[in-house]
């Protein structure tokens, strides 16, 4: 198999920027596949940009460094580090005490990693830490979530209008919020809009559930939430 050095400097560019593109869309399909903002599209051209970036501080120089004009090929490199912060930033929402996209935005600062490797050469690298990505997301990461918590024996209280569907989008809210729901009891109750249901729900995923609460009591025909521990419930 010949080296990258084997081919002409275009040829070794144009190289580098194909397998980054590679690389990169492999990483965005992973966050597409989970459904997050920053998919496919915004991996590839922060992948692509740093190759770029890298490359032009790699030989966009080369005719003009002399004995006594030195060209330091690292600077830019060092530059888009701290340049990508703004757009892990745009990823990261804070919902009170919830903070979501920590991961997104994370992935996007591999993404210029594998641009920079691949801009560098670096191949061996790129494909290396792709693959330790996809370990952490698809294995090391539910493997975690089996880890018991302290709230494992949390119950989520809610009160809501009956007849109005509320039941059906608190179902809802959960799965797109990550979660599996299973009702550990139901009961009728009085409201001020005439008859109630409230339920006891146990919710499994991520911890804390501060966002998918937050998201529960905005549904119109919710009037209360409350958690509490199973014993409390006895």
């Amino acid at each position: 198999m010949p080296a990258l050095t084997d081919f002409s400097p275009i040829a070794q560019q144009l190289i580098s920027l194909t397998v980054c593109f590679i690389l990169c869309s492999l990483l965005g399909v992973e966050r597409q596949f989970h459904h997050k903002n920053a998919g496919v599209k915004t991996h590839v051209l922060v992948g692509v940009g740093s190759c770029l970036f890298t490359l032009i501080s790699a030989y966009g120089f080369a005719s003009i460094t002399t004995a006594s004009v030195a060209v330091d090929p690292s600077r830019i490199a060092a530059q888009i580090v701290s340049g990508i912060g703004f757009i892990g930033a745009g990823v990261i929402f804070v919902n009170n005490d919830a903070v979501r996209g920590l991961t997104t935005a994370a992935t996007v600062w591999v993404s210029a990693a594998l641009g920079m490797a691949c801009g560098a050469g670096l191949f061996h690298l790129a494909v290396y830490a792709l693959l330790l990505h996809y370990l952490v997301v698809f294995i090391i990461g539910p493997l975690m979530n089996l880890i018991p918590h302290s709230n494992r024996n949390l119950r989520t209280v809610v009160e809501y209008e009956a007849g109005q569907g509320a039941m059906r989008q608190i179902l809802s809210v959960a799965t797109n919020h990550g979660y599996k729901a299973s009702v550990t009891s139901t009961s009728p109750i009085e409201i001020e809009e005439g008859d109630g249901m409230r339920v006891v729900l146990k919710f499994e995923g991520p911890h804390p559930q501060t966002a998918l609460i937050n998201a529960i009591a905005e549904i119109p025909q919710v009037h209360a939430v409350d958690q509490v521990d199973r014993n409390e419930l006895d």
